[in-house]
């Protein structure tokens, strides 16, 4: 596992694997659906990505999967970005207390 926070684009990018397969982020979704009780809301499901959107502290935050990136949690767009880099801080730290 390769955990760490980018900061580009105006917001905060928690990368929870940069060298994984697609069964990591069917892993840290299972965790965010069982262990933190999240709904996904919006699923993209692409060839080379994989895109979900949930709800965490009335924050919209997305778990992707990319092939050349792996998995990450990154904010929607939003006007007050720093609500939404606490929250992507918040349930990446969390996420990595958890054994995948």
């Amino acid at each position: 596992m390769c955990y760490h926070l980018k900061t580009s684009f105006g917001g905060t990018e928690a990368v929870i694997d940069d060298n994984c397969g697609i069964s990591k982020f069917y892993s840290v979704a299972s965790a965010l659906s069982d262990e933190f009780k999240i709904k996904f809301i919006n699923q993209i499901d692409d060839a080379d990505i994989l895109s979900w959107d949930f709800k965490y502290k009335k924050l919209y935050l997305t778990l992707q999967y990319s092939i050349f990136n792996g998995v990450s949690i990154l904010p929607r767009p939003v006007k007050d970005l720093s609500k939404a880099d606490k929250a992507v801080r918040e349930i990446s730290s969390m996420l990595m207390k958890k054994a995948f």
